[in-house]
């Protein structure tokens, strides 16, 4: 039998598909802080500030995953002003807790619980 993801706490008896007796781990769900600015919020009906809940998963979160998640369930039209890809579309700026997520990462940043994660437009009509 090959080697599985399991876990056992004091809390939950062990479960795992593979090897009865155990449980899968999965990360856990996190809480973030999105905040929308520069006329981004646009795209997102208006609002700045959202507090997300994303829920548990196999694997941990990440910005490329967050992104998805963002594309899915807040953005509410014109995708194609904030996403291009699997990314931001150039001229979104994006801070991860006050630092650029370049410094981060970027989209293989792994998210943590009370992440403040920054979208800010660069681009002004004019």
């Amino acid at each position: 039998m090959g080697m599985t993801s399991c876990e056992e706490t004091e809390e939950e008896p062990r479960f795992c598909e593979e090897a009865p007796g155990y449980r899968a781990k999965m990360a856990a769900p996190i809480d973030l802080h999105l905040e929308f600015g520069g006329g981004a919020e646009l795209l997102f009906g208006g609002v700045k500030d959202h507090h997300v809940k994303l829920p548990s998963q196999s694997e941990p979160w990440n910005v490329k995953q967050l992104l998805a998640w963002i594309k899915t369930n807040l953005l509410r039209e014109r995708p194609e002003l904030f996403i291009q890809g699997d990314t931001v579309r150039p001229g979104i700026l994006v801070l991860i807790n006050d630092a650029d997520w370049e410094l981060m990462g970027e989209l293989d940043y792994m998210l943590e619980d009370q992440d403040n994660v920054v979208f800010i437009s660069t681009l002004h009509g004019g």
